[in-house]
């Protein structure tokens, strides 16, 4: 295989949290066709997990503003010579455009990928799974709008998605499954198609339980968002990995 041309230097702005930006450069590699490491992604990872917390800013519960450090971020991956940027976080496409617009190279919206990805299998009503602070800032909801009507949790349930977020997989315990499957059901009750693993995090309950993993009822954002990226850094995709 003859290394690609149109091979791109990749720049993760990553650390929001560790764990997913671990697997998204996993993911990256996985699915990224290649028969040696020259034919791998050219890539720089920033992990500044010093980031101040997206959902707590979001939510009112902290006046500590985020988007000036990932601001830095996206220059200084830019500056090293970067020529598109991912953010394997869904919490901090809150603050995508601001992101965006304060650097000249693109940008990549894990959002619009998994929409767009609801859109080609034909999905009019999808469930949302993901951090407080995601469903509260209505992001999907405003990308999904005309084209996917995004559905969250009650009160109750959610607070249970929250502690599996943060209780479980940010401090490397292993997950309540059973009550993470108890609540997907619930949504498919409600006539959602799919449910979106739209926090980062949740990437890896599909990582590591294979009755998530093997069933189609459950998007993977973090994936669609690698998907992505291997086409756009001018690399062949696997179909499946």
């Amino acid at each position: 295989m003859n290394k690609n041309k149109t091979s791109k230097l990749l720049g993760i702005l990553g650390g929001l949290g560790p764990m997913a930006t671990a697997y998204f450069y996993e993911l990256l590699t996985a699915l990224t066709v290649a028969g040696c490491d020259q034919e791998h992604i050219d890539m720089v990872i920033s992990s500044r997990v010093s980031t101040p917390d997206r959902s707590a800013y979001i939510l009112g519960q902290s006046n500590d503003n985020p988007l000036p450090a990932m601001i830095d971020e996206a220059k200084k991956l830019e500056a090293y010579g970067a020529n598109l940027i991912a953010i394997p976080c869904n919490t901090a496409h809150y603050f995508y455009e601001g992101i965006s617009q304060n650097v000249s190279i693109p940008v990549l919206n894990i959002i619009t990928e998994t929409i767009n990805h609801l859109c080609d299998v034909g999905v009019t009503r999808a469930a949302l799974f993901a951090t407080e602070g995601t469903c509260k800032s209505g992001t999907y909801k405003s990308y999904g709008r005309g084209k996917v009507e995004i559905v969250t949790p009650d009160k109750e349930d959610q607070d249970i998605i929250t502690s599996i977020i943060f209780d479980d997989i940010k401090r490397g315990k292993e997950p309540d499954i059973d009550k993470f499957i108890k609540i997907a059901s619930k949504m498919k009750t409600l006539g959602c198609n799919r449910v979106i693993l739209g926090c980062t995090e949740l990437a890896l309950i599909k990582k590591n339980f294979d009755i998530i993993a093997t069933d189609d009822f459950y998007v993977d954002s973090l994936e669609k968002l690698a998907r992505k990226t291997v086409t756009e850094c001018g690399k062949v995709c696997r179909e499946q990995i």
